[in-house]
């Protein structure tokens, strides 16, 4: 299971992404092999990285940035974005 399914499971990313306009087909984790396959994670329950996710709307991309916290053991995820950017285009 990757990162994309493990968000969409929550409502508020959900709605984060309803608020934004984003299709949920055109989301894009940016660099989310890179997230797994980072060896400093392997013994941690608990894992919180620096992401960027983009998405695109009718408007345009939408880039969202923030800290991911998941647990892979678990499998939960939770998105707390920091900051946006829209372009237009």
């Amino acid at each position: 299971m990757n990162v994309k399914e493990l968000l969409l499971k929550g409502q508020n990313f959900i709605a984060l992404l309803n608020q934004f306009r984003i299709d949920v087909n055109d989301l894009i984790i940016k660099d989310e092999e890179t997230i797994f396959n980072n060896q400093s994670h392997q013994n941690n329950e608990v894992v919180k990285e620096t992401v960027w996710i983009e998405g695109k709307s009718n408007e345009g991309l939408i880039n969202l940035f923030g800290t991911l916290h998941y647990n892979l053991l678990n499998k939960l995820a939770v998105f707390e974005m920091q900051g946006y950017e829209k372009v237009t285009a």
